[in-house]
């Protein structure tokens, strides 16, 4: 696993400039986390499948399954599959262009990169790696769901709000 200098905890953490809000229910969980952008993405056809994505930090190494590691359909013509690009832009829209960018240890000149921007000076393939980690990571997240109600701040859900 390559290494970010950015602390996982940086996952938690809002843009406090976000300029339109995150699309949570077709990108409900997405975070910048052990040298990974990683996060879920819901399937357009069937509400009990997710998929479970990742683009690694430095090598640009990607893989994208479903919660039950059954592999994505596949690469588009460009790359990674469609839902490793609907997590990457709603990690732009969460934590900016250019954090994403230094994270993931894509050097551009650009202010505010695009998806595109990034994956097209990191160099990865289509690397199997299964979907566990990330995956239970969501669903811990998703018991503070079931809590009760309070006033104060939750830092560890600030990556499931929007404005």
């Amino acid at each position: 696993m390559s290494t970010s200098p950015i602390s996982p905890l940086r996952s938690v953490i809002q843009r406090p400039d976000q300029p339109r809000p995150r699309n949570v229910k077709k990108v409900p969980y997405v975070e910048l986390y052990s040298g990974r952008l990683q996060g879920v993405v819901s399937s357009g056809s069937d509400i009990e499948r997710v998929y479970v994505s990742f683009v690694e930090a430095n090598t640009g190494n990607f893989y994208c399954s479903t919660n039950n590691n059954r592999p994505c359909s596949g690469l588009n013509h460009w790359g990674p599959c469609k839902h490793i690009e609907e997590m990457a832009e709603q990690a732009i829209v969460q934590y900016g262009g250019l954090e994403v960018a230094r994270y993931l240890g894509a050097k551009l000149d650009s202010e505010h990169p695009n998806w595109w921007e990034i994956r097209s000076v990191l160099p990865g393939s289509q690397t199997r790696t299964p979907a566990a980690e990330v995956f239970s990571r969501f669903l811990s997240y998703l018991r503070f769901l079931e809590l009760p109600r309070h006033d104060g701040p939750a830092p560890e859900m600030t990556w499931f709000t929007s404005r």
